[in-house]
């Protein structure tokens, strides 16, 4: 199987295991995100997840078979679906009510750098390389690629890591606020345990504070983000949770 799935108390490690296609998007692979992210969602054991690849590379992004199919002369509507379909894989990751850490443990590269920002939190290990890499291959971003760079590390450096294809490894994403921290051999360990922070709460509780947080952005002013918070956490006192 192209995934990997390992349970770690209430985390579930998701190992994207393809090293000879060095972990890229194929369409089998994003099927069993599809899956595998339905499953946990419903599993009430599971709190949290944390996402890397096997081997020295994290994700090589999209399969280049579907790829080289829409851009041929003759592309179908089915090759189009094909490229499409390769977005369901992150976008199902950037919808999951889960908390999600993408522990980066090597070159993120487009489609593979897409899923790393589908993700709630990175942590980039020492070999972590972030690149997307489009403008090299001449092609536009996409996925959504540009809106969740800019809003993770603001137009300056979304345009250097885009425009002026300036890749950044594993010190320097961090510097730039597009990882949380670097990390040595303990990378998947440390992933886990902060995960295991968020797997902690009441599920439907740290699956609101997400949506809320997510949301946080586009409210419309101030006051309406107290009343927002308001109702979540008048919601959360009515649960019984609550501990002095």
């Amino acid at each position: 199987m192209p995934l990997h799935v390992e349970r770690h108390d209430r985390v579930a490690l998701l190992t994207l295991d393809d090293p000879e296609r060095k972990n890229a998007l194929t369409l089998p692979l994003v099927d069993e995100i599809i899956t595998t992210f339905d499953e946990l969602e419903a599993d009430e054991n599971i709190g949290a997840v944390v996402i890397t690849g096997a081997g020295t590379v994290f994700c090589a992004g999209a399969d280049t078979s579907a790829l080289a199919a829409f851009a041929s002369d003759d592309a179908s509507e089915a090759d189009r679906a094909g490229v499409s379909k390769v977005y369901d894989g992150f976008l199902r990751v950037l919808r999951s009510s889960l908390p999600t850490i993408a522990a980066v443990n090597g070159a993120a590269v487009g489609a593979g750098f897409n899923l790393t920002l589908a993700c709630d939190m990175r942590l980039a290990g020492e070999r972590a390389r972030f690149d997307a890499r489009f403008l090299k291959i001449h092609l536009h971003p996409g996925g959504g690629h540009l809106w969740l760079l800019e809003r993770a590390v603001g137009p300056q450096t979304a345009a250097a890591i885009t425009l002026f294809n300036t890749p950044l490894n594993g010190e320097a994403a961090v510097q730039r606020g597009l990882a949380w921290s670097l990390h040595g051999p303990t990378l998947i360990d440390d992933a886990i345990e902060m995960a295991a922070r968020a797997a902690e709460a009441k599920k439907p509780l740290s699956q609101r504070v997400k949506s809320t947080l997510r949301q946080a952005p586009w409210q419309p002013d101030f006051e309406t983000a107290v009343r927002t918070e308001f109702d979540h956490q008048t919601w959360s006192f009515t649960q019984g949770w609550f501990t002095r």
